[in-house]
């Protein structure tokens, strides 16, 4: 099993259920096809979800020990986020409530590991200096 890493975008203002379309097409895939697919997405909320998504893979690559070709979207979730209450003047002096919800974004990206290559042990220099000491 790999190495995981995440990424969670607070706030976005975007509604929720057009967020989650968008996620929806880069689930369970590489994370470089998930850049190419959100880049020649024309729906608004593609940059907010290819935002979190880079900066997952970001923080995985960071982490080190991680091959660049193996990373991939295990997760990503949309949930509602605040709700900012406003209101629409009406006809006869009413006011009409409606509200504005945002977005959160929860990414997780999952890669390989490198192949750690074993150093060659000391022992082996330490008897060569011992045998010129002779």
């Amino acid at each position: 099993m790999g190495k995981t890493a995440t990424a969670y975008i607070k706030g976005v203002l975007h509604q929720p259920r057009k967020t989650a379309i968008v996620a929806a097409l880069v689930r369970d895939r590489n994370v470089k096809d998930a850049t190419e697919i959100l880049n020649n997405t024309p729906r608004r909320p593609a940059k907010a979800v290819l935002k979190a998504v880079l900066s997952a893979e970001a923080n995985l690559l960071a982490q080190g020990g991680v091959k660049s070709d193996s990373i991939y979207i295990s997760t990503i979730s949309v949930t509602a986020g605040k709700r900012l209450r406003r209101y629409m003047p009406a006809s006869r002096g009413r006011a009409l409530p409606y509200e504005k919800i945002r977005s959160n974004i929860l990414v997780k990206v999952t890669g390989e590991e490198k192949v750690k290559v074993p150093e060659p042990k000391p022992e082996a220099k330490s008897q060569v200096k011992k045998e010129e000491k002779k």
